[in-house]
């Protein structure tokens, strides 16, 4: 492939990847509580399918999602997102944090004790920070085949706090999102 090719095909995917997140953006913007609140059509071990149609949409939106607290402190919970963008081009995992977390630490993620890494925090809203990746092959198929993903929040450089999130029912739960 000629550089110029593989320039024009990054730009390409660049733009397309650009185009979904702004669309999820969106969505976090006029809909998060939509996709954390929304209608429960289906419950898939410890995930729930929630559905909704976000202001200004023509079509419905579903997630899988699942609210959690860190063991040791009720006072910090996390939503977690996984979601289809609406014209099919990206899966993504959304996790809304609570203020105060360190946005420069971002939100280091582990499964099954397996480090994956960190994600960066897009923005904050009123009831939390967003961070959010897309997913690929790799990660779908870590978080749908492990046991237990640690979500890893920062209040200080030194002081990561740990929210274990069950995996249970995320696989069959992820293939019935449309």
């Amino acid at each position: 492939m000629t550089k110029p090719t593989s320039l024009r095909m990054a730009k390409r995917l660049r733009h397309a990847l650009t185009g979904a997140a702004l669309a999820v953006f969106a969505l976090v913007a006029a809909g998060e509580a939509v996709l954390a609140q929304g209608a429960v059509r289906a419950t898939h071990g410890d995930w729930q399918v929630r559905c909704d149609t976000p202001p200004g949409s023509r079509s419905e939106q579903c997630a899988l999602v699942q609210n959690v607290a860190a063991e040791d402190r009720p006072n910090v919970a996390l939503t977690v997102i996984a979601l289809k963008t609406a014209d099919g081009r990206a899966r993504l995992l959304r996790v809304l944090a609570p203020l105060g977390v360190l946005l420069p630490s971002g939100l280091g993620l582990k499964i099954d004790n397996a480090d994956v890494g960190r994600a960066g925090f897009v923005r904050c809203l009123p009831s939390g920070c967003v961070a959010e990746v897309v997913m690929d092959d790799n990660l779908l198929n870590q978080l749908s085949s492990g046991q237990t993903a640690t979500f890893i929040i920062f209040q200080t450089p030194e002081e990561g706090i740990g929210v274990p999130v069950s995996l249970n029912g995320f696989k069959p739960g992820f293939e019935a999102l449309p």
